[in-house]
């Protein structure tokens, strides 16, 4: 099968590049300011539009550790939905509630859902396990928030995540399978980071010229992994898989050095008697959701696709 990159990245793919070269020659140095600044601006100038949500709140998820702040998107506060809480991408060191609220506009706006963003711990200043304690604290306790705000909800609990993002959802899925006090209906995660060992045929294959770098993948998890921790234990593609997993939907691109680890994913939890489904783009890379100005039918089949699995069988607010 010849394999080719959507003509809607080329240009901006190639600009990317040269520029990526220009600084190397000049010596450029990845620090978490300069990755951090990378995704926001990215972000800010490809995603445009931002829909209006009728009730948007700031708050903090109580736990004994850190108390987690979240955005929380509700579209129709007079109805009780259910919830999602999404985790955010960066690479465990990049990205926030701020650089995605778009995003998590268009999701609450697309499923009909209270979309909870969690601001969790980033590297380098806060390793692993921050972020994965903080990610699992909100699907704990958000509930208590969301009461104590006297917010309508349904108490039915979904995880969305992209790339980062998705290791921490499949991070909070994998420990809830053995927790009975946290019951997760469904899992999505967009193109995600499931195998810190970074052992697969498309991270050598996709592993440069396609925006995410296999250098940059290992300097990420550098920062990340801080104290000598085994990354294949700490890697949700070797974890636990049971029947206890939830509802899981993959959306994978071809051109993401990730793509492997997430079908491997797919195929475990299936064997485990999970229902998997999975959306594969053929011409798409990394990250592509926060390049929606150039890739919006893209874009929109994600939201779209995303919705309907989150609302399938859930008849309070299927069409």
């Amino acid at each position: 099968m010849m394999r080719k990159v959507s003509p809607k990245l080329i240009p901006w793919l190639d600009e990317l590049n040269q520029q990526v070269a220009t600084l190397i020659e000049n010596g450029f140095k990845p620090t978490a300011t300069n990755a951090r600044e990378g995704l926001e601006n990215l972000t800010r100038g490809l995603v445009g539009d931002s829909p209006a949500i009728a009730w948007v709140h700031d708050d903090l998820v109580l736990s004994d550790e850190y108390n987690v702040p979240v955005r929380i998107y509700h579209p129709a506060p007079e109805q009780a939905l259910p919830v999602v809480i999404y985790y955010h991408g960066g690479g465990h060191m990049a990205g926030s509630v701020t650089v995605y609220d778009p995003i998590c506009r268009k999701l609450a706006q697309a499923s009909q859902h209270i979309v909870v963003s969690v601001e969790y711990r980033l590297a380098p200043e806060c390793p692993y396990p921050a972020g994965v304690n903080d990610a699992y604290a909100v699907a704990k306790n958000i509930g208590a928030t969301l009461a104590g705000l006297n917010v309508r909800y349904l108490p039915r609990l979904s995880l969305v995540g992209d790339s980062g993002g998705g290791a921490l959802v499949a991070s909070v899925s994998a420990k809830a399978q053995f927790d009975k006090s946290l019951q997760i209906d469904k899992q999505v995660m967009i193109y995600p980071s499931l195998d810190y060992t970074m052992n697969s045929h498309s991270m050598e294959q996709n592993g440069s010229g396609y925006l995410l770098q296999k250098g940059k993948i290992a300097w990420y998890f550098d920062n990340y992994f801080q104290h000598h921790e085994d990354r294949k234990q700490a890697s949700p593609l070797y974890g636990d898989f049971s029947a206890n997993l939830p509802s899981t939907f993959i959306i994978t691109a071809e051109f993401c050095p990730l793509r492997d680890e997430a079908i491997a994913y797919c195929e475990k939890a299936k064997q485990a008697g999970v229902a998997v489904e999975q959306l594969h783009f053929s011409d798409m890379i990394h990250t592509f959701i926060n390049m929606e100005n150039l890739v919006e039918e893209e874009c929109a089949k994600v939201y779209q696709s995303i919705a309907e699995f989150l609302n399938r069988g859930n008849p309070a607010i299927s069409e």
